[in-house]
């Protein structure tokens, strides 16, 4: 039984688990930066503790701070939350070797699903489908023009080691290839330090769909049905929904299947997120399986009426999941707003500061997932969200007028903030009616 949970995180998803902790009985420790000092998640954990200088580098990504914070809090596991150490296999191992349960898979699964290429692989192997593209690695220009001739122009190029669309790059034709294949191997090196890439065949304006994963550690795999992220700024989701308004019955059920395969094969326990590219005839194709809880978990969470935090917890103490995949059903329409202290009219430039006074929405079918409160200052070192606009009601024309209405009333001063942007991308007649896809944003309003 796990008594006490340290989080290695900040902001709305550190409050989130403690939230979590205190409806189960569960004690909570709070790690903070010194920039986070007056945060909402250090006030309301039972014990904080600082673990370093406001720099994320300094702080949050200091894995022997964390891990004396829990020596000294005495705590039986740790949550990683998403971002910072929360796919980093030699973190889990040291949480592990250290004595602390890791609140999500084996530092084993985290290595082999982390790496793009590899994970790949694995999806063939366990018959997902995948976009046409190299065997493994590319090593050279040559053996990138070589592949690119094979499958056929355009080609994507991948960091083996990437995300958020870092170390990637298109290649439309061979002129372009070896500069566009440079160019992303120098990135992920930068960023990751891996400079690996393999390369895919570029599928033009598709849907980014995801399937909700969960397992324990006796072999029970369930899926939470799909979450549609078409709606996305540079590979950055902005918003996030459950179901998808665009896929048939038939592609859903596959698409799930696909997931539940691959986690099993992975032989993996915890919250996983299957990632998969939708083309214009419901093809669907493997990209990545995050191995964390997702900023967007919530939409799950209200159209299947799980609670995801709380079943991830359980299954790191050794129990079984707590519903059946029959149990599970898909009700009603979710949708998500990512707020970042972002201003859209300048390019969406990073706008931290103070807070000087903040109105919440609520009523029917509203919830707010944040940190934030009137004097709080929004830092400039780390994530500029600063909250999770959801919604929940019977059909998608209703969330998307819940939605906008809440939107309307989320107040903030003080800082400029993203609300108004996704209020004209809800009105817009491609998301109303369902036909957006991962260049909607870009075509729509950025062009």
């Amino acid at each position: 039984m796990i008594k006490k949970i340290l989080i290695a995180n900040r902001g709305e998803i550190a409050l989130r688990v403690i939230r979590a902790c205190r409806e189960m009985g569960i004690r909570s420790v709070a790690v903070y930066s010194q920039a986070d000092a007056d945060s909402m998640h250090v006030r309301l954990a039972d014990e904080a503790y600082c673990v370093g200088k406001p720099r994320s580098a300094d702080s949050y990504l200091k894995i022997d701070q964390i891990i004396a914070a829990a020596e000294v809090a005495g705590v039986d596991a740790i949550h990683p939350g998403y971002g910072f150490l929360a796919e980093n296999a030699h973190f889990n191992e040291v949480c592990r070797s250290s004595g602390f349960e890791f609140i999500g898979p084996s530092p084993q699964a985290m290595e082999k699903l982390g790496d793009k290429n590899t994970a790949r692989k694995m999806a063939i192997e366990n018959e997902v489908p995948v976009v046409p593209g190299s065997d493994g690695l590319i090593e050279n220009d040559a053996d990138a023009i070589a592949t690119a001739a094979k499958i056929g122009y355009p080609v994507l190029i991948k960091a083996t080691a990437g995300g958020g669309g870092k170390g990637m790059r298109v290649a439309e034709d061979e002129a372009s290839l070896a500069t566009a294949f440079s160019q992303a191997r120098k990135e992920a090196e930068a960023a990751f330090g891996n400079g690996g890439c393999y390369l895919e065949k570029y599928i033009g304006s598709p849907r980014h769909i995801e399937v909700q994963v969960i397992a324990d550690n006796y072999g029970n795999v369930c899926h939470l049905f799909e979450r549609d992220c078409s709606v996305q700024r540079r590979h950055q989701k902005l918003i996030e929904e459950a179901p998808s308004p665009s896929l048939p019955a038939d592609r859903r059920e596959a698409i799930c299947a696909a997931a539940v395969r691959m986690i099993k094969g992975a032989e993996y326990s915890n919250a996983a997120t299957v990632e998969f590219i939708v083309d214009a005839d419901n093809n669907f194709y493997f990209i990545e399986v995050n191995a964390r809880i997702q900023v967007e978990h919530p939409v799950s969470e209200m159209v299947t009426g799980v609670d995801l935090i709380r079943e991830q917890i359980r299954v790191a103490g050794g129990e079984k999941l707590s519903f059946t995949q029959d149990q599970i059903e898909c009700r009603g329409v979710a949708m998500e707003c990512r707020i970042n202290a972002e201003n859209p009219d300048k390019n969406f430039q990073p706008n931290p500061g103070k807070i000087l006074k903040i109105f919440i929405p609520g009523g029917l079918g509203v919830r707010f997932d944040s940190h934030v409160y009137a004097g709080y200052t929004v830092p400039a070192y780390y994530d500029s969200m600063i909250g999770k606009l959801i919604v929940y009601r019977s059909t998608r024309e209703e969330a998307i007028a819940t939605m906008r209405r809440a939107l309307m009333e989320l107040q903030v001063e003080g800082i400029a903030t993203t609300a108004s942007f996704h209020d004209q991308v809800l009105q817009h007649a491609e998301f109303v009616e369902g036909r957006h896809d991962t260049k909607f944003v870009e075509r729509e309003f950025l062009s």
